[in-house]
């Protein structure tokens, strides 16, 4: 056996669906094996790719055992004479293998070689090539340093940055995202260290083969594409804390005496710094964000009313204990409509907080007519606090996004222009996948991938004078006509602000990330289920709220309506705690949006009654209520078997 390919999985089925993709283009010709082992996904990995890729051996762990004990667990059963250890968020063109096969074989002294890697952008990573790390480039890197100084052989020794990315070098620290060794190494020194369980396990294997006697070498010959961060979540204080504590096993497992003391030291500062600054953006992110909104209405209401009392109602006077009550009760009223116009999604988009502003003032001024005429003080202060309130808010958001607590890429993605490079088969092949998605509106046209194609809107050669010309900012190349090499070739040409995406002829899936800063995006036929959009779940947990505490409320009037009122008031309590769910599906389904179990299947039935339809008819029928999801279907299903919601 030539080579074994090892690929931990978790939860990123996509990437690693168009990875294989791209390992059985790389291996054509070769003697090699592919051995996958998935550390307990729960995203229907298993499901989805055993079928796909019949010749992939798959390892079916029962719990996430961590990166380091899933590789060994792969490397148990390898045969190769040469080992690679591959991310699932990678793509490789296809001579990648034999290159670098043949650069290992004309170096005797290499025990691992290490690649070139790009980001989704086509930007080098700087992971790919490093150094051990040490006390003195630890206080480079945490205090910017070395990105103040990214190419001094002394500030960025890190990463190497005085080493050409483009000429192969000998270096200390391969990355765990490729890594190619020698059978015969690993026999003498053993694989990963299983103490680490994710981050500073490639670290340590690197050390430990420079340490026997063998070296690292960074190969520039080929290139890669590592989308990174599709298992990672690089602001996250769990981020934080494994990095450094993986670190810190590093060093006190191979160095010793004062530097061991002084680099733990730096580390702990290290922890506690990015802690705290995680702590701080998690805060705003999750919980703060409301508040401080809360602090800048009830502010906007203050000034406005401030400023009304003295320059336009001079001679009203406004009660403080009514606008104690009345500020409060108004910004809560704001930020339960902001929250359900999508403002507190975990990507901030500028049209939802003009939603919500507009949602929010409708409903104040609704509330505000229905009050008692001696509540009401003055429309004028509330609309206009209201859009004080959205200047202040919009000026915040602003803020939080150029410190980057906030991300509003997905503000751009929503309206982004596509065009397909590919035939006119695969063109159709996409759009049809992109139809399933619910993201064809988007795409402008194809750009052609044969010199003699003149029915496209250009050729993919041509993206740079296209740009120029044609409002698109992703491109979303396929692999059938053109290799994997020609696009990771188009990836490092693209013009700055373009973001390219990949599939492959006959996989389900389109892959893609914007840098290594951002967690990847994967579309699939998934992305398609308007019941998988956090809108609409907010608004079907509203319902099942509402529904529930209605029925709590009026309990003893319901023993004269539903049938079984007392397991009615069970359900009721069963979905407010989220235990339930009014409607949903009548099967348990794990390919499509997770719901609680249901009251009432979608097709009318209670789950406790016996379905008559086959189970085919049940799976579709679930299929097109998660597809075709509306908040007005679940209402008039609710009032239809009100009778019987106490199943």
């Amino acid at each position: 056996m030539q080579l074994s390919v090892i690929i931990v999985n978790f939860n990123v089925k996509h990437f690693l669906e168009q990875c294989l993709c791209s390992v059985q283009k790389a291996i054509a010709g070769m003697e090699v094996e592919i051995i996958v082992v998935d550390n307990n996904s729960t995203d229907n990995s298993i499901e989805y790719l055993v079928p796909r890729f019949p010749a992939v051996r798959f390892i079916i762990n029962k719990e996430n055992t961590g990166f380091a004990k899933g590789c060994n667990q792969g490397l148990q059963q390898a045969k190769g004479d040469y080992i690679l250890f591959l991310n699932p968020d990678t793509i490789v063109p296809e001579d990648c293998f034999r290159q670098c096969i043949s650069f290992l074989q004309a170096h005797p002294d290499a025990g691992a070689l290490g690649i070139k890697m790009l980001d989704g952008s086509g930007k080098f990573l700087k992971e790919s090539k490093r150094a051990f790390p040490s006390p003195r480039t630890s206080l480079y890197k945490l205090f910017g340093l070395a990105k103040l100084f990214p190419h001094s052989k002394l500030f960025s020794r890190y990463h190497l940055g005085h080493l050409d990315e483009n000429q192969n070098n000998e270096v200390d620290v391969l990355a765990g995202a490729f890594m190619m060794i020698k059978k015969e190494v690993l026999d003498k020194i053993g694989g990963f260290d299983e103490t680490f369980f994710m981050y500073g396990e490639d670290v340590d294997l690197s050390y430990r083969i420079q340490k026997a006697g063998f070296k690292n070498y960074y190969f520039a010959g080929s290139s890669i594409i590592h989308f990174k961060g599709e298992s990672t979540r690089k602001g996250s204080m769990n981020y934080v804390r494994m990095f450094y504590n993986a670190m810190s096993i590093f060093v006190r497992k191979h160095y010793g005496g004062s530097r061991a003391g002084i680099f733990n030291f730096l580390i702990h500062v290290a922890i506690w710094f990015r802690a705290g600054l995680s702590a701080l953006s998690g805060f705003i992110r999750k919980i703060g964000l409301p508040l401080i909104d809360a602090g800048l209405i009830l502010v906007s209401f203050w000034i406005i009313k401030t400023v009304w009392a003295s320059y336009v109602r001079t001679e009203t006077e406004y009660e403080n204990i009514l606008l104690w009550v009345a500020f409060p009760a108004f910004t809560i009223f704001y930020l339960v409509a902001a929250y359900y116009a999508g403002l507190y999604d975990r990507w901030y988009r500028w049209s939802e907080l003009i939603r919500s502003t507009l949602v929010a003032s409708i409903v104040l001024l609704a509330g505000y007519a229905l009050l008692p005429e001696q509540y009401r003080f003055s429309r004028g202060i509330l609309l206009f606090g209201v859009l004080l309130a959205f200047v202040l808010i919009s000026i915040f958001r602003l803020i939080l996004i150029s410190s980057k607590v906030l991300n509003s890429n997905k503000e751009k993605s929503a309206h982004t222009n596509t065009l397909i490079a590919g035939s006119e088969k695969e063109y159709e092949q996409i759009l049809q996948l992109l139809k399933e998605a619910g993201q064809h509106d988007r795409v402008l046209g194809r750009v052609s991938v044969s010199e003699n194609d003149t029915t496209a809107l250009s050729n993919w050669k041509n993206l740079q004078k296209l740009s120029a010309t044609v409002p698109f900012r992703e491109i979303i190349f396929c692999r059938g006509t053109l290799s994997f090499a020609d696009i990771i070739g188009a990836f490092q040409a693209m013009p700055h602000g373009l973001v390219a995406k990949i599939h492959t002829t006959g996989s389900s899936s389109i892959v893609g990330s914007d840098s290594k800063d951002t967690s990847g995006e994967a579309v699939s036929k998934e992305n398609g289920y308007k019941l998988a959009e956090p809108y609409n779940r907010r608004l079907k947990r509203l319902i099942d709220v509402s529904v529930s505490l209605a029925g709590i409320i009026t309990f003893p009037v319901q023993f004269f309506i539903i049938k079984k009122p007392f397991h009615f008031f069970s359900n009721c309590f069963s979905v407010l705690f989220a235990q339930k769910t009014w409607i949903g599906y009548a099967i348990k389904e794990k390919n499509l949006p997770p719901l609680h179990p249901a009251v009432i299947a979608c097709n009318g039935i209670p789950v406790s009654i016996k379905q008559q339809l086959p189970t085919e008819s049940l799976q579709m029928m679930d299929y097109w209520y998660a597809r075709d999801y509306e908040l007005s279907g679940d209402l008039k299903l609710i009032w239809k078997v009100y009778r019987r919601l106490g199943h």
